[in-house]
């Protein structure tokens, strides 16, 4: 198994493997950490451009896309995606398809771990994880062209209170620009330490049923 390469159209790490993970590509260094510790040579990665999320729309489609481009070399495809945004349609083409996907809205909440996430109802905080802190000026704050037209800021982010840092790792520099963001965005702080949260165990569960 190698670690991967990023590419335009997302990241692959291939092996001799007989079950595919299709990811988000937001989620390409939990997943390729999960694999390492588990000793999963059977497992390939294949992750989708995380910009996507800017795009919930399309999600569906790519992920559909994939596996018939992907999957047929495989005896198991698991989507590693949760709803995110697609309002359903992302679930509906993986049953037609016959393939497992995460529970829950969006990766914060299986971070979270979804009952405890729904649980909170926190519907005044926005949510970053580790990848998300990374890219924030990429994906969030130039991605939605807040860079350029800072009025779009109270329009987009108005009604939250609070920014969430869901952390994966314990990383100083990262819990920085986290906090950055969070100021950047004229919000509060918190930082809450997840882990992978219930993606290792959706994971686990995937390749043990492979």
């Amino acid at each position: 198994m190698s670690d991967g390469a990023l590419t335009r159209d997302g990241l692959s790490a291939r092996g001799d493997g007989t079950v595919l993970v299709l990811a988000c590509g937001a989620l390409a260094r939990e997943i390729l950490a999960l694999i390492r510790v588990n000793g999963w040579t059977h497992v390939d990665l294949h992750c989708l451009p995380a910009i996507l999320h800017n795009h919930p729309q399309k999600i569906a489609g790519a992920v559909r896309d994939a596996i018939q481009a992907r999957g047929v070399r495989y005896g198991k495809v698991f989507v590693a995606y949760a709803d995110c945004g697609t309002g359903g349609d992302l679930a509906r083409v993986c049953d037609e398809m016959g393939v497992e996907m995460i529970r829950g809205p969006h990766c914060y909440a299986f971070f979270d771990g979804v009952d405890a996430f729904v649980a909170r109802e926190e519907v005044f905080s926005f949510f970053l994880t580790d990848f998300l802190t990374r890219q924030f000026d990429t994906l969030i704050w130039r991605g939605l062209k807040l860079d350029r037209h800072p009025e779009l800021r109270e329009m987009i982010f108005g009604h939250y209170q609070t920014l969430v840092y869901l952390a994966q790792t314990e990383d100083s520099d990262l819990t920085r620009q986290a906090q950055a963001a969070a100021d950047k965005l004229g919000l509060s702080f918190e930082r809450r330490f997840t882990g992978y949260g219930d993606l290792a165990g959706a994971l686990e569960a995937a390749v043990a049923q492979a």
